[in-house]
């Protein structure tokens, strides 16, 4: 193993509770064998810093000071306290609670990682390896390291009334490595929701989350996250998607906060007449940084994509978005396309918007844009005189902007609840 090439007290910390918990970790000789292959890439390449062109915006050699002490279980944590406030019974009733690192609460048809990984079946194996995932090194450390995760297998056409919720916390001071992996049969329908957080309030507090979600021919899924964050604390999520024929996969991403966060998405069209229908919205204050990343690779003609992005940025908030669409040169008759917009309430904020698009077929339709302003004067004044005070006015133009993005989730109590914690999160 090279160790020599990692620099920073960072990197070192990495390496050291690899070793220190590596015996430890869940998983049989071959789950072993890829966590010591990925540490041991992980080790040659260190963090991505912003000669990394993907994370030019986002650099994390830099950013990542320390890393915290590794979380393997022994905790506890009931749904309602890892949801929150904002999401009621019903959705308490269908959650997988995470606690410190491994799961403490279960539901029917989920099966914790951890305790599937000695007879995992073939095709959890295969994606543990897929050889997607040692590209880059926060996926490498998120292979080394995750201690559990959900396995969801969802049976051709089968239709899951409810959100299957997925909720993780840990406790103050502690690093959170978790792995999930899931498949939709033909013809299914699901929606999944995966939530992570750090209110305000809280310790600090690292977390690293890579899923992987399979959708058979046929299958309709809507994917949500939100992630809530604190100064101090970081999470580096990635979610890889691969999708058959005649799909449709809604997935939406909510960030708030003053945490350091990365959400990276890639998306596989194996499979014609798929669509991919993305949005976000994000809520930055303070030295907030908040990273929406995907990459959209067309591989088959006649799928459509679509991608809407929505930050409100306050104090010295940062956003990034960037957004890559491949067209490979047999994907003829795709239609792409991505919007990206940024509210501006204070001259320190800063959104950096990268919209890029890689074309090699000539029977196509795609297009992006992007834009980044401060509240209309106009419409303010307007509002003022019709009598809305101008703090209530500039507060319904805040949420009219971002509620655009929200408005994409079609459950109502989802959105609903994302609705609440945006509005919270512009008042606080």
């Amino acid at each position: 193993m090279t160790v020599q090439m990692l620099s920073t007290k960072a990197e070192q910390a990495i390496l050291a509770s690899f070793e220190a918990n590596a015996a430890t970790l869940p998983g049989g000789a071959a789950v072993a064998a890829l966590r010591r292959a990925a540490i041991g890439a992980f080790a040659s390449k260190g963090l991505p810093s912003r000669r990394v062109e993907e994370f030019k915006y986002t650099d994390l050699k830099a950013n990542v000071k320390d890393v915290l002490p590794l979380a393997t279980g022994g905790g506890t944590s009931d749904a309602a306290t890892a949801l929150g406030a904002h999401f009621g019974p019903d959705f308490a009733a269908n959650a997988v609670v995470f606690a410190d690192g491994r799961g403490v609460a279960a539901k029917a048809g989920v099966t914790f990682l951890a305790d599937a990984l000695g007879k995992a079946p073939d095709w959890v194996a295969a994606a543990l390896a897929d050889g997607e995932l040692s590209t880059s090194s926060d996926l490498l450390l998120n292979t080394a390291l995750f201690t559990d995760g959900a396995m969801i297998d969802i049976a051709p056409g089968a239709e899951v009334a409810e959100p299957i919720v997925i909720a993780a916390t840990a406790k103050d001071g502690a690093m959170t490595a978790l792995r999930h992996v899931i498949r939709v049969g033909a013809g299914a329908k699901a929606t999944i929701v995966e939530i992570e957080r750090a209110p305000k309030g809280s310790g600090v507090r690292q977390s690293s989350a890579l899923t992987q979600i399979m959708i058979a021919d046929g299958a309709e899924v809507v994917h949500i996250k939100l992630v809530e964050t604190q100064k101090g604390s970081l999470h580096l999520s990635h979610w890889q998607a691969n999708l058959g024929a005649n799909v449709s996969y809604k997935p939406f991403q909510m960030t708030v906060g003053e945490g350091f966060v990365r959400n990276g998405l890639n998306v596989l069209f194996n499979g014609q007449h798929s669509t991919f229908d993305y949005g976000a919205a994000s809520v930055g204050h303070g030295t907030g940084h908040a990273d929406s990343s995907l990459i959209v690779d067309h591989k088959v003609p006649h799928c459509t994509s679509r991608e809407l992005f929505k930050t409100v940025l306050d104090g010295q908030a940062r956003a990034v978005f960037q957004g890559r669409v491949i067209v490979r040169p047999n994907a003829q008759k795709t239609d792409g396309k991505q919007m990206a917009q940024a509210l501006m309430l204070s001259p320190d904020a800063e959104f950096d918007s990268k919209p890029e698009l890689e074309i090699y077929a000539d029977d196509v339709v795609c297009g992006h844009g992007s834009t980044a302003a401060e509240i209309d004067p106009d419409l303010v004044f307007y509002c003022t005189s019709r009598g809305i005070p101008t703090a209530v006015a500039r507060g319904m133009l805040i949420e009219s902007f971002i509620g655009e993005a929200i408005d994409k989730v079609e459950h109502e109590g989802l959105r609903g609840a994302l609705g609440e914690i945006a509005r919270d999160s512009l008042t606080a």
